[in-house]
């Protein structure tokens, strides 16, 4: 008897019909498709229901339910699903259904899992199965079970399947190994489009730029379309290549590709980081669509030309334009907030990110606690550490540098032994923060213990910036020849990093002999830093070597090298009070003057004696007098005034800040019962009860 297909014609409130029987097949199919096409999960379980019901699980129904389980966004029924059908009803079509679904849905393990139950079922791969299981082995970079998958398929004979071929090129790149990776795409017998932006786009991944743009210039014969314009303008970017972005850019109106916005966003960031903003600027605002990338892309372009502010401003006419920002969004608009230690602005976008729910991406809580470290806040930081569920190592590094930029290097030692404990593998960055905490705290011993864990365990060959925390830890404990001896036996050319810490060490213990040698070298290596010489002159200044200081100076002007003019800001409710040393302009002067000799008065009555090394008026007799006028005593002495009582104090500089500013701001702290916070070039200090963070090793 053949059945009937009864619909009502009223539907429910999503407009979906409900469904009683099927009388067909085809009925079936298209029922599925209404569903898969809406994303109703409720209806495909309705679909589901009635096949069951009417005894019409075939294979076709069942692969079709799997997809739209899927496309609803379920691949939890679709697991389900599948675990209840029996395995003697199942064909490869059906495995391969779940193993597509699974890796789409980022399930790499389950996903090779099921492709290894399939195998002991006696069902064999085809094609499609190979095309589905390498993206899972790409997504969770597991090189070692691709290789395996690359020799079963080679076994079955579908190594020469274009298709095959491209997954496994992308595979091979993305697990960063493009030898092989070339290797595959070159014995390729027959190669689309797919497959050299499959190429284009490994070589970009792993920073190989120039090979990149080798590639697409061969791309260009075959008509490149928006993946291949987009990969090779990143490469652009990634080279700071203008002259041939530019190039690009004319091919891109050639082909009549600007309309699309993916290509537009990439030409926006490869603008960006070449240099020209304003250039980048225009194209934004040129008209055509714009999604949250090219916002994303337009802010992080402020923040990469240090334009925080308008950063800023982007972010709220994305706003008001109706854009709902992401994860990549609040992350760039936090960096930017902690560059300018913004912290009443980084405040609002954590009350923002909270409403929208984005608190559990592990990339914004960490730009969290980054934003609160630079601005100040460690306990802030710490709270939002805290109540991260599932930290990665990102997390726990941005955690780690928070606390040795806030002085805090015993504490910065433990959460990275605590991380050790929770299995959480340290990356290359978090190595820096560690070892330069051990600089910080003299743990000569556990800096070369963690220095050499790095390839012993880790598998992390140590770069320029570890060799210079190392160079860093030695000379601050004084150990100068041992330090030199560690710079020769470099396995690496040493850069500027690892001679300005060695200078930096010989400052601090008055070695004249080494400090010339190498400033010289330094000399060679960026004539135009300023620091070098400052820190040469004043080794011969503290010396008595006057003449050679003078010379130093000199040099200094017939390089056309200028040193920084130091300043200090201060924020107080909303507006931000800049002051530079000697300073006078301010309205309330003469209060800050008179709250400074208040200071020092009671300063001098607990024995304070002025640090008169650290003056820059060399003029005898003036010289406790030039260091009351350096410009973060004034950013305190006017908040001092205009803060109110018990609120805590909180300096900016742009240099690293001198020693008897360092006693000042301890004395400060104690007679007022006042937290000061001063955040240097360098590094934080908190200053409470007369004592410093930092312990006064810094």
């Amino acid at each position: 008897m053949k059945l009937t297909l009864l619909i009502r014609r009223s539907s429910n409130q999503n407009g979906v019909p409900k469904l009683h029987r099927f009388s067909s097949v085809p009925d079936i199919k298209l029922q599925l498709n209404k569903a898969a096409k809406l994303k109703n999960l409720k209806h495909a379980t309705q679909i589901h229901s009635q096949i069951v019901t009417t005894n019409q699980t075939s294979l076709g129904n069942i692969n079709s339910l799997l997809v739209v389980y899927a496309k609803c966004g379920s691949i939890k029924h679709a697991v389900l699903l599948f675990g209840t059908t029996p395995r003697a009803s199942t064909s490869v079509v059906t495995w391969t259904t779940l193993i597509t679904q699974l890796s789409h849905f980022n399930k790499p393990f389950q996903a090779l899992t099921s492709f290894n139950l399939m195998r002991t079922t006696g069902i064999y791969p085809n094609q499609f199965t190979f095309s589905a299981i390498l993206p899972a082995c790409a997504h969770a970079t597991l090189l070692s079970q691709g290789q395996q998958i690359h020799a079963l398929l080679y076994k079955h004979a579908f190594h020469t399947d274009t298709f095959v071929a491209t997954a496994l090129l992308h595979m091979y790149a993305t697990c960063g190994s493009m030898s092989f990776a070339e290797n595959v795409f070159d014995r390729m017998p027959h190669r689309n489009l797919v497959s050299w932006n499959s190429l284009i786009v490994g070589f970009v991944k792993n920073k190989m730029y120039g090979r990149a743009i080798g590639c697409f210039r061969e791309v260009l014969s075959l008509d490149p379309d928006q993946v291949s314009f987009s990969s090779v303008l990143s490469a652009c970017a990634g080279l700071v290549e203008l002259g041939f972005g530019k190039q690009v850019h004319g091919s891109v109106v050639k082909h009549g590709l600007m309309g699309l916005v993916y290509v537009k966003n990439s030409l926006v960031d490869m603008y960006c980081k070449c240099g020209l903003f304003e250039d980048a600027t225009k194209l934004f605002c040129g008209g055509g669509d714009r999604d949250v990338v090219t916002w994303n892309v337009m802010i992080m372009g402020c923040v990469h030309s240090q334009n925080f502010e308008q950063a800023c401003t982007f972010f709220q006419a994305m706003i008001r334009e109706g854009v709902e920002p992401d994860e990549a969004s609040y992350s760039s608009l936090l960096h930017a907030s902690a560059s300018i230690a913004a912290l009443a602005q980084g405040t609002l976008i954590h009350c923002h990110v909270l409403k929208t729910g984005h608190m559990k991406n592990a990339c914004v809580s960490s730009s969290l606690v980054t934003m609160y470290g630079k601005c100040g806040s460690l306990f802030d930081a710490y709270r939002v550490f805290g109540e991260t569920k599932d930290c990665n190592v990102v997390c726990w590094t941005a955690m780690i540098t928070v606390c040795h930029q806030h002085g805090c290097a015993n504490e910065a030692i433990e959460l990275f032994e605590q991380m050790l404990k929770e299995g959480i593998v340290p990356e290359y960055i978090t190595f820096v923060s560690v070892l330069s905490a051990c600089s910080h705290t003299g743990k000569v011993d556990d800096g070369f213990k963690y220095f050499n864990s790095m390839s012993d365990v880790h598998n992390i060959e140590p770069g320029l910036e570890h060799y210079a925390c190392m160079v860093d830890l030695l000379g601050r404990v004084g150990r100068l020849e041992e330090a030199w001896r560690f710079i020769e036996l470099m396995p690496i050319e040493p850069d500027s990093s690892v001679w300005g810490a060695f200078l930096g060490a010989c400052g601090k213990h008055g070695n004249v002999e080494m400090g010339r040698e190498v400033a010289e070298r330094l000399f060679e290596l960026e004539p135009d830093n300023p620091g070098n010489y400052v820190v040469l002159a004043n080794i011969y200044t503290r010396h008595g070597m006057l003449e050679e200081a003078d010379e130093v100076r000199r040099l200094m002007g017939i390089n056309g090298v200028r040193k920084e003019t130091g300043c200090s800001w201060i924020d107080v409710k909303n507006r931000t009070f800049v002051f530079n040393a000697n300073d006078r302009s301010h309205s309330r002067t003469q209060e800050i003057y008179e709250m400074l000799q208040k200071l020092k008065e009671l300063m001098k009555r607990r024995g304070y004696v002025a640090e008169t090394q650290f003056a820059t008026n060399n003029v005898e007799g003036s010289e406790e007098q030039s260091l009351w006028c350096h410009s973060e005593k004034l950013a305190l002495a006017f908040g001092l005034l205009v803060l109110p009582p018990g609120s805590p104090v909180r300096i900016k500089k742009n240099l690293r800040t001198c020693g008897d500013c360092h006693t000042v701001m301890k004395f400060a702290s104690e007679i007022f019962q006042r937290e000061i916070i001063v955040r240097d070039i360098n590094r934080f200090h908190r200053f409470t009860n007369g004592s410093c963070s930092c312990r006064d090793y810094w």
